[in-house]
């Protein structure tokens, strides 16, 4: 069996050798990219191959036939580490019998994939990755593999070998009397979500391969594979009595690529079975903002008098420039005689060396006197960070008087000091209003695919001195389907404290709610050490009080933090009452259950930004304290930031709750994208927009969604959401 497997591949690489030979040459064919499967991630149909996208490369498709719908997202994180998120549902089979709890929904599978590549294809030697697929799902297609390709002219070759559902055909190794699997087993721990190591790279083997090739026209390739998988062992088969007869071990498949934003598949697959699929794609390293901007300041310095002698109009002129033109908002402005400090937050600009070049402009146009302009850039009225800028040498950085002349040639950045001078502008707005759309979603649930809900909050605050803020947010609810999130505690009434499942009261029995209402007290403790307090309504079902404390050393890849809060549950039925009572009753399912009417949360927190090579551009976020259902754990939250500033990332909380205590799911994760503004509008901005997800909404493991973060608020001190030029 192995030879004839082994035959066959070769036979057809061996057919294809003379039709590369005789092409005319590299030229007459465009370039072969990568393509994605049936199942999400690079590969041939259903079978992967030892390819990676670029960096960067953002994939989300579907694909469809009689058996399975597949949803999926796809990144290549990093030139080395492929990521993929599919979800699955399952045609022939329904979530559960219980027909008055999840209705028509179908069987949802929910899983990761992750491809490493191992060696970059050379003259000799071929492009080669090892992946696991589904490795955290419920082992409905969970599989191992070693997958090799080369390209030969417009052909891309690939032999591989899998384990698990990628080797059930056991043409390589398994003894298939013991199963369909050769004992690998398809069942999951607890409640699905956990990893089982202990089965990766066991049960049946299969050698797998095929070809891809692409035509003289861009658009069209075409794609054939020997497959490793017999079917045999799939859910339908196996839990649906639905028959998946393979009647031939090759899959065919066309790909039509519209441009460079998507494609259209289309395949013929064992034998006997048409499946459709799409992308859409974009690759966030290549992703350009477009802006219609304050036109840049033209370097020319005029002559005029000192700098304590100009008059109050000239200092409100250049306090209103430096905001409009150089984003630095409401400054304040101090003056020696030959230094003029300003004292703001930069709100325009995530790539500071753009707002340090205007600033700096416009302070040797308008100031030509000064020697040094030193801007103290703050956050939340916190001095974070200090930049001086010599307006000597940046005349000549102005005046391209070298090669490569920069601002960073003229600039020092550090710790924050205290301004110096005599105070000559400072903006006397003291509040501020804002309003932005929201949206909360999780997938693949039980009562419905996916869950959502949009809205808007509108928030205002206002400041008492430099250190005191009163803050407020309305929350409008204008569309969710939440009606269908029907999820029941057990009938004992034991179960956990319902912190976060009671979503649906919250948001769809209230469509207008007070999200935030709190007094938040800020300061700069010492050099490195940044400091808060906080009460009120601190998001949509806790109030209470809290603080925290930041230790973050200037221009540090590491800072850590220590927040600690005592909460209690926003009773939904009021919009400013709390619960009093533990245990509260729900008429529609006649059942108890617990709510908590006061709790310590809190964490202490690790932030680490990795400087090696083989990582770069991460971010590490490691917490360890209670939970709001109070669990005990750890929380790890990895994220990935390309060129255009787009950030993606997923977290996973572990606490001490069984599986069966924390139900479907087995423990907390989630992902998440943040999206600069100006990347997705034509004016520059600071600002972001994050759209995150998860798969369930569950209890356990629970942060409180404070309003303030230390770490984002000093962000300019190392920047992650911006961008600061190295000195």
């Amino acid at each position: 069996m192995h030879q004839r497997v082994l035959f066959s591949l070769s036979a057809l690489s061996l057919a294809i050798l003379p039709a590369a030979s005789t092409q005319a040459d590299d030229f007459s064919y465009p370039v072969l990219t990568p393509s994605q499967t049936d199942f999400g991630g690079v590969g041939l149909i259903q079978m992967p191959s030892g390819r990676m996208a670029e960096e960067g490369e953002f994939t989300v498709g579907g694909t469809f036939n009689d058996e399975y719908h597949h949803y999926t997202v796809s990144l290549q994180l990093l030139p080395w580490l492929e990521s993929t998120i599919r979800y699955t549902l399952v045609q022939d089979l329904l979530y559960s019998n219980d027909e008055s709890f999840s209705g028509d929904t179908k069987y949802t599978d929910k899983g990761i994939d992750f491809k490493i590549r191992l060696l970059k294809e050379s003259y000799w030697l071929p492009e080669t990755a090892l992946g696991v697929r589904d490795f955290g799902g419920t082992g409905l297609f969970d599989g191992e593999y070693l997958a090799a390709s080369k390209h030969l002219g417009p052909f891309d070759l690939t032999l591989g070998i899998g384990w698990g559902y990628l080797g059930n055909s056991a043409n390589f190794h398994g003894d298939k009397a013991l199963g369909n699997d050769c004992d690998r087993g398809t069942e999951y721990k607890g409640k699905g979500g956990n990893i089982d190591f202990e089965r990766w790279f066991s049960g049946c083997s299969a050698l797998f391969g095929g070809i891809e090739y692409q035509s003289p026209w861009q658009p069209l390739r075409f794609k054939v594979e020997y497959d490793g998988n017999d079917y045999t062992s799939d859910f339908p088969v196996t839990r649906g009595g639905i028959t998946m007869p393979q009647e031939s071990k090759f899959n065919y498949g066309v790909l039509y690529r519209l441009n460079d934003w998507g494609d259209l598949r289309l395949s013929y697959e064992r034998g006997n079975t048409w499946t459709f699929g799409f992308n859409l794609n974009t690759n966030f390293n290549q992703m350009k903002a477009i802006w219609q901007d304050e036109p840049a300041p033209v370097y020319h310095p005029r002559p005029t008098s000192s700098n304590l002698e100009r008059s109050a109009k000239d200092w409100e002129q250049l306090a209103q420039d430096l905001h409009t033109i150089a984003g630095y908002q409401d400054p304040t402005i101090y003056t020696t005689d030959d230094t003029v400090t300003v004292l703001a937050p930069q709100t325009k600009y995530r790539n500071r060396d753009e707002g340090y070049q205007r600033a700096a402009t416009l302070i040797a146009n308008q100031v030509p006197e000064a020697n040094e302009f030193r801007l103290i850039e703050s956050a939340n009225h916190l001095a974070v960070t200090e930049t001086r800028i010599d307006l000597e040498q940046f005349a000549r950085v102005a005046q391209y008087e070298y090669f490569n002349a920069k601002i960073s040639d003229a600039s020092t950045v550090t710790s924050p000091s205290e301004p110096e001078g005599k105070l000559i502008a400072k903006s006397d707005k003291l509040w501020d209003i804002s309003v932005a759309p929201t949206l909360q979603q999780s997938f693949g649930g039980s009562e419905d695919f996916y869950l959502f809900n949009i809205g808007i909050n509108a928030g205002a605050n206002y400041w008492f001195g430099d250190h005191v803020e009163l803050g407020g947010g309305l929350y409008l609810n204008l569309y969710d389907n939440y009606d269908k999130f029907l999820y029941e505690v057990p009938p004992d009434g034991t179960d956990l404290k319902r912190v976060r499942t009671l979503v649906r009261q919250y948001i769809n029995d209230h469509p207008v709610r007070v999200n935030n209402l709190q007094l938040t007290w800020m300061d700069r403790l010492g050099d490195n050490w940044y400091s808060q307090a906080y009460a009120g309504y601190l998001e949509m079902m806790f109030g209470g009080v809290g603080g925290e404390i930041l230790y973050r050393p200037f221009d540090s890849n590491w800072a850590v933090g220590i927040d600690a809060n005592y909460v209690i549950q926003r009773d939904p039925d009021s919009q400013l009452g709390f619960f009093t009572e533990d245990v509260q009753f729900d008429p529609i399912t006649n059942r108890n259950y617990r709510v908590q009417t006061g709790a310590v949360t809190g964490h202490a927190t690790l932030y680490y930004q990795p400087r090696w090579e083989w990582l770069p551009n991460t971010l590490f976020k490691v917490s360890a304290g209670q939970y709001l259902t109070e669990d005990k754990g750890i929380t790890v939250d990895f994220s990935k930031q390309f060129d255009s500033g787009v950030i993606v990332g997923a977290f996973a909380a572990k606490t001490n709750l069984s599986a069966e205590e924390f139900g479907e799911g087995s423990y907390n994760k989630g992902f998440y994208i943040s999206i600069p503004f100006d990347v997705m509008t034509v004016k520059p901005s600071t600002n972001r927009a994050t759209i995150s997800w998860l798969p369930l909404s569950r209890d356990g493991g629970q942060m409180l969604n404070r309003k303030y973060q230390l770490f984002s608020v000093t962000d300019a001190r190392s920047p992650w959401y911006g961008r600061r030029p190295m000195n």
